[in-house]
């Protein structure tokens, strides 16, 4: 029986990680890459702009292997990494190398693996402070086997112990928090927690992103307190019993009248986001939402290899058996990596919420939005773990989306 506590210290947990062995008109956005494109050029990142996440953390033992063992096998690894991970942990330090003032709220404990993480994120900018230390149990940590083959990866979590709750965060800690935050993000990892910050959050009128990766405990809680929803392309459907992602992204909008946008992810297929017009349009037209997506479709570039976007105006979108809202349609590429550039996919999502986290605070329109987010998570796939890869604001391949 495998026992955290038994596993040795990790003198090579680092903070580089670590290897063993409608209107019917549209608008398109692209990026054009030009060997003029310097870092000399990128803009300083949004003034004094904080985000304040509140979720996961752990260790990752990442072991990739030839291809995922059949049931009794016993294989060998080709590669082994340990370094942090944990979805909000992830997207602070993406936010944090993008030039953001990261605040974690979560919870580890005072052993090697706890400490490991801690130094990690700190060498990163992530402001720890606010992460609570429990004197006894053990730091949450993910067995990660990642398929050469497939190019998949399979995650076995293992909670902290004794888990966070909301009387482990002070009142003044919270308030310290949240004070001149930009923006808060939670990934409904403690969600008991996080509904105590997300309603001072919204007392003070503090946009709210929420990552609803799958159903948990706590996330109807949650949702309401939402200004801006990220998920995967499994969960509206879900979530809505409506049939089609088009259809349940408006009925979520609906269901949700605080949601400003939300995005649904969907790998190498890229993303689609539908986003609340701040003001109705006066026209009698409708939309069908599902004959606009086919048209986006044929309108985006499959010539390039960089994150483009296509998009519809602001029209009334029609979605069968729903209703209809007013909004605008985005339909969003992902980076077309070379298989042999390819390594694993481990944390992407969280990479694409960090940049996001980002766009908004720099007040990026969605048309730039998407593709830097998409370029962002491609950079993460490059490399073994969810932030070995994790680019910085001058990396030459984000310049064109900062300039």
């Amino acid at each position: 029986m495998l026992c955290f506590t038994h596993v040795p210290p990790l003198p090579l947990f680092s903070t580089s990680g670590i290897y063993l062995p409608a209107s019917r008109r549209f608008t398109s956005f692209r990026i054009r890459m030009s060997s003029s494109s310097s870092i000399d050029s990128v803009p300083p990142p949004p003034d004094n702009a904080i985000v304040l996440g509140c979720g996961g953390i752990a260790v990752d033992f990442l072991a990739t292997v030839d291809s995922y063992p059949q049931a009794d096998d016993k294989i060998r690894s080709t590669s082994l990494k340990v370094q942090g991970g944990g979805n909000a942990a992830n997207a602070l330090t993406c936010a944090a190398r993008l030039g953001l003032n990261s605040r974690l709220i979560s919870k580890v404990a005072n052993d090697s693996q706890g400490k490991g993480m801690l130094e990690e994120l700190e060498a990163d900018g992530v402001d720890t402070s606010f992460i609570v230390v429990s004197k006894e149990g053990n730091s949450p940590f993910t067995y990660i086997l990642v398929d050469n083959q497939t190019k998949t990866r399979t995650c076995i979590h293992t909670p902290g112990d004794p888990p966070m709750l909301p009387t482990d965060l002070s009142q003044s800690s919270m308030l310290s928090a949240l004070d001149r935050a930009s923006i808060v993000y939670f990934d409904v990892r403690l969600h008991e927690t996080a509904l105590v910050i997300a309603k001072e959050a919204s007392r003070k009128k503090i946009p709210i992103l929420v990552d609803t990766e799958k159903k948990r405990d706590g996330l109807d809680d949650l949702l309401p307190f939402a200004d801006y929803v990220v998920c995967p392309e499994n969960f509206p459907q879900t979530w809505t019993e409506v049939s089609s992602t088009p259809g349940a992204l408006v009925s979520m909008l609906l269901r949700l009248p605080k949601l400003k946008f939300v995005i649904v992810t969907s790998g190498e297929h890229g993303c689609l986001m539908v986003q609340r017009a701040s003001k109705e349009v006066f026209e009698s037209q409708e939309t069908d939402i599902e004959s606009l997506l086919e048209t986006l479709k044929h309108r985006k570039d499959s010539t390039t290899t960089f994150p483009t976007c296509v998009s519809s105006e602001t029209t009334k979108l029609k979605a069968n058996g729903v209703g209809t809202m007013t909004g605008r349609l985005f339909l969003g590429t992902a980076e077309k990596i070379p298989p042999e550039e390819l390594v694993d996919t481990t944390g992407a999502g969280d990479a694409f919420i960090g940049a996001v986290l980002y766009a908004i605070c720099a007040g990026m329109p969605p048309e730039k939005m998407l593709p830097f987010a998409a370029q962002v998570a491609g950079c993460s796939c490059r490399a073994l773990g969810a932030r070995t890869g994790l680019p910085h604001r001058t990396d030459p391949r984000l310049v064109p989306f900062l300039v």
